[in-house]
């Protein structure tokens, strides 16, 4: 639940039922949670995956701290992280991912794979990830291979060919 509160904090999404706790419910659309930000956390090629508890441990620690500072109640129904208001989340992972914050590292490398599991569908397949209509690929466009399975691109991502083609490409666009 913590660490779904964090990745929620980092791409907000719309709350998967009235009572989500987790899921502070301030996007329309799904966020890193729908995505499968856990599921991409838990990966065994990421290597987060034994330091994901005591990660979570600590993020609330820090969130224990932060609510002292606040003044801020904190639920005790559930974890602290997840208890304090979304803006409060969002000035608790700013700090924490400060250039002068000891743990800057470990709170970078959740968020980083919040937004993998959002932008790229890291965890599984793309083909997969694109035909169980991953929300991140979805809403960033991410279109489907062609018909055998393959993506080509008749037109330049950037409108234009920014370089020409090395003499010795085959028209496979392999290199010679």
């Amino acid at each position: 639940m913590v660490l779904e509160a964090y990745a929620d904090t980092i791409l907000p999404g719309e709350k998967r039922w009235p009572g989500d706790r987790a899921v502070a419910g301030v996007s329309s659309d799904g966020g890193a949670v729908a995505a499968g930000a856990l599921l991409a956390l838990g990966s065994p090629e990421g290597g987060l995956a034994p330091a994901l508890d005591a990660l979570a441990d600590g993020l609330d620690e820090h969130a224990e701290e932060y609510a002292a500072e606040a003044g801020i109640e904190l639920d005790p129904e559930v974890p602290a992280f997840v208890s304090l208001d979304f803006p409060d989340r969002v000035r608790l992972v700013q700090r924490l991912t400060d250039p002068t914050h000891p743990e800057r590292e470990a709170w970078i490398s959740l968020a980083m794979f919040s937004v993998i599991a959002f932008d790229a569908a890291a965890h599984s397949h793309t083909v997969e990830a694109l035909d169980a209509g991953h929300v991140g690929l979805k809403i960033i466009g991410f279109r489907q291979p062609d018909s055998d399975g393959l993506w080509r691109f008749d037109t330049y991502s950037y409108g234009r060919q920014l370089a020409q083609p090395h003499p010795d490409t085959t028209a496979s666009g392999s290199p010679a």
